[in-house]
């Protein structure tokens, strides 16, 4: 009985590791497109966006603003695409940490709150992103295979 359990267990682990490159491209394609289309939203009314980082206070609020939106669109394009995937983590994070601590933190209590915060999912997950990079489907890791890049995927 054992040595089936053994068997069977072997036989779908060796399965789910054939196709651990399915986990990145599926959170990145859903992932990045929650991020288009955000941006998308925020670009088209800009000066809705605007008027909303005005009454948070943000400085510079046109600029911020359409630095914000465009951040979220480029980056959730980016990201979808599997291309600048690194890189691109790091501006979306600093756009989440600038959300977390300018707007939302104002409405939190305590730890639970932060942890339950969805800013703090998804510096979470660019975060996951910055260091474990895009998968193995995904430009970066082509161009990084064209250019004799090692991956260590």
């Amino acid at each position: 009985m054992r040595h089936l359990v053994a068997t069977t267990a072997s036989r779908l682990l060796g399965i789910l590791h054939a196709g651990r490159w399915l986990g990145p491209l599926v959170i990145r394609l859903v992932f990045g497109y929650f991020w288009l289309e955000t941006g998308i939203g925020k670009v088209q009314n800009l000066d809705g966006f605007t008027q909303r980082f005005i009454g948070w206070g943000i400085p510079h609020p046109a600029f911020n603003a359409a630095l914000s939106a465009w951040t979220e669109l480029l980056g959730g394009l980016l990201l979808m695409l599997g291309l600048f995937t690194r890189l691109v983590s790091i501006p979306m994070i600093i756009n989440m940490i600038v959300a977390l601590a300018l707007v939302v933190s104002s409405r939190l209590m305590g730890l639970d709150d932060y942890v339950e915060a969805d800013e703090v999912l998804y510096i979470t997950i660019f975060f996951w992103f910055l260091i474990a990079g895009p998968g193995k489907i995904s430009l970066d890791t082509l161009i990084a295979r064209w250019l004799r890049i090692r991956t260590y995927d």
